[in-house]
C-alpha cells in the first residue's frame, strides 16, 4: 500500500468485512471464487502491512522476506489464475466460456512463470517516500510475459463476462492501472494492488447479478401422463 502500515491494515480489515458479506450473499457454489476476491486482497494488504513494519523497524526484520513473498505471491501467482477461473465458473454462455477458458490457460502459464521467478530469484524491497518499491529479477517474464500478457488473464475476463455490470469493474481496474503507470510506475505492483483491492468492493454488488449455477443437481420433476405420444 502507498501510505503506511496502518493504512494497509485498515484496508485489510475493511476488505475482510466486505468479503465476508459477499460470501454470505452467494446462493450457488459457482459464485464462491468470485465472492472470495475481497478476502484475497484483504490477506494481501495484511501482508504488505507486515512488510511496512519489517522495513521500517529493524526489530521486525524477521518478517521481511516472508511478508514480501506472500504479497507478491498473491499479485503474481494467485491472481492471474484466480481471476479468469472465477469468471469462468460464473459464465453460462458457451462462446464466452471458451474465451474465458483460453484466458484461464494463459493465466496458468503466467502464474507458473512468475511463480518460478519468485521462487528462484531474490526479492528486494524498500520504503521510498510513502511507497514500497519491489525489485525483482524477471528475465523470462520480460522476454515472454510483458504487461499485456499479465493484463489479459487478470482484467480481460471482466469484459468478456456476460454478467450485468461486470464491465464496470473492468473499466475501474484498467483506469487504475493507467493512473498507476502514469504517476507511480516505479511502485506499480504495490500501488495497483491497492487500487485493485479497493475496486474489489464492487464484488458485493456484482454477486447480485451473478447467474444461477445450472450445474447443481435438481430434483426430478414428476411425469404427467397426458396420453399423447
Amino acid at each position: 500500500m502507498c501510505f503506511s502500515a496502518g493504512a494497509s491494515f485498515g484496508a485489510s480489515a475493511v476488505l475482510c468485512a466486505i468479503g465476508t458479506l459477499a460470501l454470505k450473499k452467494t446462493t450457488t457454489s459457482s459464485q464462491i471464487m468470485f465472492a472470495a476476491i475481497p478476502l484475497i486482497f484483504s490477506a494481501q494488504q495484511f501482508t504488505e502491512g507486515l512488510a511496512w513494519l519489517s522495513l521500517s523497524n529493524p526489530a521486525n526484520a524477521a518478517w521481511q522476506s516472508s511478508s514480501q513473498h506472500a504479497f507478491l505471491f498473491v499479485a503474481e501467482v494467485l491472481w492471474p489464475i484466480w481471476a479468469p477461473l472465477a469468471l469462468l465458473r460464473l459464465e453460462q454462455e458457451p462462446v464466452r466460456r471458451k474465451i474465458l477458458l483460453a484466458l484461464t490457460i494463459i493465466g496458468l502459464f503466467v502464474s507458473l512463470v512468475l511463480g518460478y521467478h519468485l521462487a528462484v530469484y531474490p526479492v528486494h524491497a524498500g520504503i521510498d517516500g510513502h511507497h514500497i518499491h519491489y525489485e525483482q529479477n524477471l528475465p523470462l517474464a520480460r522476454l515472454w510475459f510483458g504487461a499485456l500478457v499479465y493484463v489479459l488473464p487478470t482484467a480481460a475476463p471482466l469484459f468478456i463476462s456476460s454478467i450485468k455490470k461486470m464491465w464496470i469493474m473492468g473499466v475501474s481496474l484498467m483506469a487504475s492501472y493507467l493512473v498507476t503507470e502514469l504517476f507511480y510506475s516505479e511502485y506499480l505492483t504495490s500501488v495497483w494492488c491497492y487500487f485493485a483491492a479497493l475496486i474489489s468492493i464492487e464484488v458485493v454488488v456484482l454477486i447480485h447479478y451473478a447467474p444461477e449455477d445450472h450445474d447443481l443437481p435438481t430434483e426430478p420433476q414428476p411425469r404427467t401422463d397426458t396420453g399423447t405420444p
